[in-house]
Parts: C-alpha cells; sequence; structure tokens
C-alpha cells in the first residue's frame, strides 16, 4: 500500500521564497528521493513554528488581561475568560502545536537520515522544533497526547520531554563556533522549562549560564509575499480597523509590532527567546528564596544590562483610534492611570497620545519599571510584584502572560472524539479560582472630566496576594 504525507504536513513544505508548492498526493518515497528533501522539510517546520506562534499569541494574549478583543472575528469568549473544549480556536491551537511536533518527528524519523545531505544542524533544528512543541504542550494545556491518538501525557511530561529534546539539539551544535546563539537559546528554553517544573536549581543554574549573553535574541520570521503574515501585527496595526485594545495600563507598549511603508513588504518578527527570561528566571529563584537583596540586585542589571540596551523606534500611530466597536471608552489622550481602586498614585506615562505625534515603540522589551521602584521594594512580596510587573510588560505580545496568570486550555473535543485516551479531566480548562470572571481582567473605568482611567484589577496584585495557589509561582511553597 502506499504511503502518502498527509496534506496538512505537506502544506507545512512551502517554502519563505522560491518554493512551489508540492503535490498533496505525493508519496512518502516519492518526497524522500527529492534531492532538496531536508531543505524543503527544515524550510517547512520553520513555517509551521510561525503559524503556530501566531495561534499561541492571538489565543493566549485574549485570554489574558494584556489584551481585549474590541472587534475581530477571534474568539469573543476568551476575554471572559470562557474556554470550552469544544471552541474552535481551542483545536486550532491544539492541531498547530502538534503539527509542529509531527513535522519534526517525521523529519528525524525519515526525511534527515534518508538524505545523506542533511547535517548535524538540520538535526539540531528539528530537535528543537520537537522540543518547543513539547515546551508548549506543557506550558499552555492541561494535557495532550504527544501522538497521533496516543496516550495523554501530563503537563509534567511534556515538560520533562522539551528538556530531553533541547538537550539533544544543543548536543549537535556544542562545538559549533556559528550556532552560539542557538546554543544559548536553547538552554535558555531548557532553564524556562525547569521553570515551568518549578525545578528552581536548574532553572537558575541554565539561566545563569547564559547571562552574559545580554543580547541574546531567537525569533521567528514572517514573509507576507508568501501569505506567512504576522496576525499580531494585522491586529494591532497593519489592520485598518482597531481589533485588539491592550490593558490602558499597558498602552505604551503598543503596538509591539507594526509597518511604516506596507505591510507587505514589513512583516515583524515575533520572539520566542530572549536574555531579559534569564534575569527574570534568576531574580524568582533568589525572591522565592528569601534571598531579597540578590534578587534586587539582579532585577537591576535586567533594566541596564538588557532592556535599556534593546532597540526602540518611533512610528506615526496617528490612525490608531481604539474605536473597534465592541468598547468605545478607551482614552485617546494621554491620561494619568491608577492599577486599580486602592492605587493612590497618578501614573503618568502609561497612556499616550498618539496625535501629539511618533510615538515610542519597544521593538523587544520595554518597561516603565525603574531602579527607584526597584530599590523601595523592601519585602518579598513587593518584589515578587515588581518582577511579575516585568514579566507582563517586557513578554507582552509574545503569548506568555496566560501561563503566568495560571489558565491552560483543555484538550480539544476533536481529539476527545478521536481518542480514547482522553478522559474527562482533561477536557476542562484550567482557570485558577482567583482570576476575575466577566471580562473582569481587562475592565477599566474612565474619568474623563479628571484624565483619569482606573483597572479594575492590578492582576499583578492579585497574583502577589495568592502566591500560594498551585497553578502560580512555580518556586514558592
Amino acid at each position: 500500500m502506499k504511503k502518502y504525507i498527509s496534506a496538512a504536513i505537506i502544506s507545512g513544505m512551502l517554502a519563505f521564497s522560491g518554493c512551489s508548492v508540492l503535490d498533496p498526493n505525493v508519496t512518502e518515497p516519492v518526497f524522500l528521493e527529492n534531492t532538496n528533501a531536508t531543505q524543503s522539510w527544515v524550510v517547512g517546520m520553520r513555517r509551521q513554528l510561525a503559524l503556530t506562534m501566531n495561534q499561541v499569541i492571538v489565543s493566549t494574549e485574549l485570554v489574558s488581561d494584556n489584551y481585549y478583543n474590541n472587534r475581530t472575528l477571534s474568539s469573543k469568549v476568551f476575554d471572559i475568560p470562557q474556554i470550552d473544549y469544544f471552541d474552535l480556536d481551542v483545536n486550532n491551537l491544539q492541531a498547530n502545536v502538534h503539527r509542529l511536533r509531527e513535522m519534526a518527528d517525521f523529519g528525524l524519523l525519515k526525511v534527515l537520515p534518508s538524505d545523506i545531505t542533511s547535517t548535524a544542524a538540520d538535526s539540531s533544528e528539528a530537535y528543537f522544533s520537537k522540543g518547543y512543541a513539547h515546551l508548549l504542550s506543557g506550558e499552555l494545556f492541561v494535557a495532550l497526547p504527544a501522538s497521533n491518538v496516543g496516550p495523554v501525557l501530563t503537563s509534567k511530561e511534556h515538560l520533562q520531554i522539551a528538556i530531553s529534546q533541547f538537550d539533544k539539539a544543543i548536543t549537535l551544535i556544542s562545538n559549533d563556533a556559528k550556532r552560539t546563539t542557538e546554543k544559548a537559546a536553547y538552554t535558555l528554553l531548557k532553564a524556562r522549562a525547569f521553570y515551568a517544573l518549578g525545578d528552581a536549581a536548574n532553572a537558575a543554574r541554565f539561566a545563569a549560564s547564559i547571562q552574559g549573553n545580554t543580547q541574546l535574541l531567537l525569533q521567528v520570521r514572517y514573509d507576507a509575499e508568501n501569505e506567512i503574515v504576522n496576525d499580531m501585527q494585522t491586529y494591532l496595526f497593519s489592520s485598518n480597523n482597531n481589533e485588539f485594545a491592550p490593558l490602558p495600563r499597558l498602552d505604551f507598549l503598543d503596538p509591539k509590532y507594526y509597518h511604516i511603508v506596507t505591510s507587505k513588504t514589513e512583516q515583524k518578527p515575533v520572539t520566542i527567546v530572549k536574555a531579559e527570561e534569564a534575569f527574570l528566571i534568576l531574580a524568582e529563584t533568589q525572591i522565592a528564596a528569601s534571598n531579597l537583596e540578590a534578587g534586587r540586585n539582579t532585577l537591576k542589571q535586567l533594566l541596564s544590562d538588557v532592556v535599556r540596551n534593546r532597540p526602540v523606534v518611533f512610528v506615526d500611530d496617528r490612525k490608531e483610534t481604539r474605536n473597534g466597536g465592541n468598547r468605545k471608552d478607551y482614552p485617546l489622550t494621554a491620561v494619568k492611570v491608577k492599577f486599580d481602586a486602592s492605587d493612590n498614585t497618578l501614573h503618568e506615562n502609561y497612556v499616550l497620545d498618539r496625535k501629539a505625534g511618533n510615538i515610542k515603540v519597544y521593538t523587544i522589551s520595554g518597561t516603565l519599571v525603574t531602579d527607584s521602584d526597584i530599590n523601595a521594594a523592601i519585602t518579598q512580596d513587593q518584589l515578587l510584584y515588581l518582577l511579575y510587573r516585568l514579566r507582563q510588560e517586557i513578554f507582552i505580545a509574545e503569548g506568555r502572560r496566560m501561563t503566568d496568570l495560571g489558565i491552560k486550555f483543555p484538550v480539544s473535543q476533536t481529539e476527545q472524539l478521536n481518542n480514547p485516551n482522553v478522559k474527562p479531566e482533561h477536557i476542562k480548562a484550567q482557570i485558577p479560582a482567583f482570576i476575575p470572571l466577566d471580562r473582569g481582567m481587562d475592565d477599566f473605568t474612565y474619568d474623563r472630566a479628571n484624565g483619569v482611567v482606573t483597572m479594575k484589577y492590578d492582576m499583578n496584585a492579585v497574583l502577589v496576594k495568592n502566591k500560594h495557589a498551585k497553578e502560580i509561582f512555580p518556586f514558592i511553597q
């Protein structure tokens, strides 16, 4: 019987440029005999990584308190947050993560061994792709199978597999002086996985090992000419309509992605690994262990050595009116902000007047947390609060905040209907009891007369108040 490569996997083998579409009826032997098999497959994995990140970022940013769906056809209930296992967006997210893992597996098992031109670098990238798929599975889902209709693995099991795959990727490039960025990036991803596992010792060890690489950056590229667009860029900037609206407290960080001339020629990359995370992980292990002075110094080093050295650009955003349709009371001028009703400070520079001229755009990392804020933080709770503010501001629009809030997606209905290993507990989302419902995380009031916007909830304060909840703060016992 002829063995065909699935249409889903074939779709992943489109190159970003100069490559024709493969016949969806191509057989496995025919593809493997192609002289460009490895090259096509590696490019396909990169394409699938970009598509996966689109789904991850759009879905998780909506679930979090970072962004509100003010117009788009994306989920209208994730903002509540309401996450149903039968939701099409849940299935799409799971399908993209699975496809990335499956493409990496097929490459490692079939494509690369059959191609004498394949290199250690190709294998390393495939192990990275597989590891990253498992990392996303562990961070974003209550559980997921790791193979077609296979056993459902826990988050912990996925994270452990991710670490093993990153180890293999690192081993294959350990002596390649030209690939130091990848080696450091994969090492930091290991630290991220140990962080999610609550393993403070290993998280700190691997984070500290790359602290000296203060400009470390690994990004996913997009190419509109070949229909691989950054969906978050579309929703934040490129669309003629105003799609996603940031929480006013985060207005100064929007948009992270933009175009100057045309979106067709300017698709901004998405960051998946950056040096900032090493400092954040290390600081959290220190603060959780009550080594407050060390944690304070690490956070200040993060600001001085990394964040302040990241590029900024100035962009004309005068077309932004925040009038997507669902909510029309977003402030459009530079007003003061209160983080919640109990906040006694009127914070400035959080909401920008976009009609006043070009605005500053933080393309990789930005924050309004200062050295003075960090020095004034005396207690563990105060430092944890600032640390999670930093995590939120630095990782905005990168799909990380939902995990910090302790929220996870369920296994999708499509999987449940086809996989007898899926149990009732797998199809229920994880939404901690302390998470406000009824769109409370995105809610605010606007006192136009006095020019003050007040958030309904300061979610970083909510997190600290509930720091012993099992879903959050991995190093707090």
